[in-house]
């Protein structure tokens, strides 16, 4: 069954559907309905030779410049055109079709005075993979995302390139194959299709998605290394964090007390020396927990974003009138983004630092590096070199986008966001946090087999027994680059594994 879209039903669970599961979709009745009739609203206006930003005069820093009747499909033509100016990385299928949805569903709010026809032929790029080739780079994050949505625009009038069954071809072929027409521009349509914040937020869209898997799976990472190093489970007691009741703290403290609940090891614990372990260990529903909650102050932005009308000027039917502003500014998504990528770095220092204590005898108690025989053997070394080098630069990254700005335009578009660059930086965070993360597993699960035949608690065994799935204990160097790659692959299956367990 298709999804009916109306410019306000979104959610982040059924973008993924549409994005990543390819569901079908469609424009809702009511949502036709009421584009048509800002449509005619403004039809009735530009027979009027009313003065309309983005209709009859230029864009930007030449919007004081009246165009006449007689030019004005060409000016919607030129720019989309004159827009195509992106460089760089092309953007992947999921952030493409992403982006191809979140426009799409803006333009269907009834807001922008465009013609159901052009919601249309979106969704039918979308419901047949008929992609745009859109590079990453050339977006300040206002007026919106101009240059890459441009790249949008292009294919549905029918020029420039596509990817069609995974392979780039012409626009005319692309178009011509999946039997979709490609429609001229009228009235407002050309920037209609470029103004709005649809390529940073389909970016932070996927940006978050992953970051909830990441964030229950560290828990999770972590409760698996405090149980190879025999660490205490008693600052996860929840007396603890009645006292400082973040949600977040709470919550992962939770988790990892679940996690290491009933265990041998545990038991075992009592008769060592230790007083009291590393902060790494210690203070982990503090830090995770800080970092929760940063990921549901984010979620909130983006979940409004999703749904928002970005474009300007904006159409009003009912009040018969339009006004111009600045929804298209990314200044939230900026700051989200930013904000999400810190968070996901603290949770990538604080990581390596317990790989580090995991490879050191002096606080694991097993051999150096977790390999029998060290020195003949490197065991996990390069791994930990790799970790470091990952959490160096991402603090790197974590530097924030959302304080630079850059006069665009003629200075008249004086103030930016530079979101595009917060959502890409935090895109790259998150990449490497997840190889981090493997790193941890890797390490952590060998941590387990040295102490065997001393079990782990069952949530905690599965997750072993997952990762044995295709990395075996470590007996002797190998290339532990493979094993980073397959256990990153097998990360959906663990997050699935604690469902129910692990918040």
């Amino acid at each position: 069954m298709r999804f009916a879209i109306n410019g306000q039903n979104l959610t982040l669970p059924l973008l993924v559907e549409i994005v990543r599961g390819r569901k079908k979709v469609r424009l809702a009745a009511a949502a036709q309905k009421k584009m048509n009739k800002s449509l005619l609203l403004l039809n009735k206006w530009i027979r009027q030779n009313r003065i309309i930003y983005g209709v009859n005069t230029g864009f930007g820093g030449l919007s004081d410049r009246e165009i006449p009747a007689s030019q004005l499909k060409k000016l919607q033509l030129n720019v989309i055109r004159s827009h195509c100016a992106g460089v760089g990385p092309l953007l992947s299928e999921s952030e493409t079709r992403a982006i191809i949805l979140l426009r799409a569903h803006a333009l269907a709010s009834g807001h922008s005075g465009v013609r159901p026809l052009l919601v249309k032929t979106l969704l039918a790029l979308l419901n047949k993979n008929v992609l745009p080739v859109i590079p990453s780079k050339g977006s300040v994050g206002a007026s919106g995302d101009l240059s890459p949505l441009a790249h949008l625009g292009l294919l549905v009038i029918g020029e420039g390139e596509a990817f069609y069954q995974g392979r780039r071809v012409s626009a005319k072929r692309a178009l011509r194959l999946a039997r979709i027409r490609p429609i001229p521009l009228t009235g407002r349509e050309g920037i209609a299709l470029v103004n709005g914040t649809q390529m940073m937020t389909a970016i932070s869209a996927l940006n978050i998605i992953k970051a909830r898997q990441l964030l229950r799976l560290f828990d999770v990472a972590a409760a698996l290394s405090l149980e190879a190093i025999q660490g205490s489970k008693q600052p996860f007691d929840a007396d603890i964090h009645r006292l400082r009741p973040h949600s977040g703290q709470k919550v992962v403290a939770q988790n990892i007390w679940k996690l290491v609940t009933p265990s041998a090891i545990q038991k075992n614990h009592r008769f060592c020396e230790k007083v009291q372990d590393a902060y790494s260990y210690r203070c982990v529903p503090q830090v995770h927990g800080s970092s929760r909650d940063i990921f549901s102050f984010v979620k909130k932005i983006i979940e409004i974003e999703i749904n928002s009308v970005t474009d300007n000027p904006l159409l009003f039917a009912d009040k018969e009138k339009w006004l111009s502003g600045g929804n298209f500014h990314g200044q939230y998504l900026s700051h989200a983004m930013d904000l999400l990528g810190i968070a996901m770095a603290t949770l990538v220092t604080i990581s390596e630092r317990r790989i580090e204590k995991l490879l050191d005898p002096k606080w694991s108690g097993h051999p150096a590096f977790l390999v029998k025989n060290p020195g003949l053997f490197s065991g996990l070394m390069g791994p930990h070199y790799t970790a470091t080098a990952l959490a160096s630069e991402n603090k790197v990254l974590s530097h924030p986008a959302s304080v630079d700005t850059i006069p665009t335009s003629n200075n008249k578009e004086d103030h930016v966001s530079m979101g595009p660059h917060a959502a890409l930086k935090a895109k790259e965070i998150i990449r490497n946090a997840e190889s981090v993360l493997a790193i941890e597993l890797l390490a952590a699960s060998q941590g387990i087999f040295l102490l065997r035949p001393l079990k782990s608690p069952s949530h905690l065994e599965a997750i072993i027994k997952i990762i044995r799935k295709k990395v075996p204990p470590i007996r002797q160097d190998r290339v532990f680059a493979r094993d980073i790659e397959s256990i990153k692959t097998l990360l959906p299956e663990m997050a699935a594994a604690v469902d129910g367990i692990v918040a």
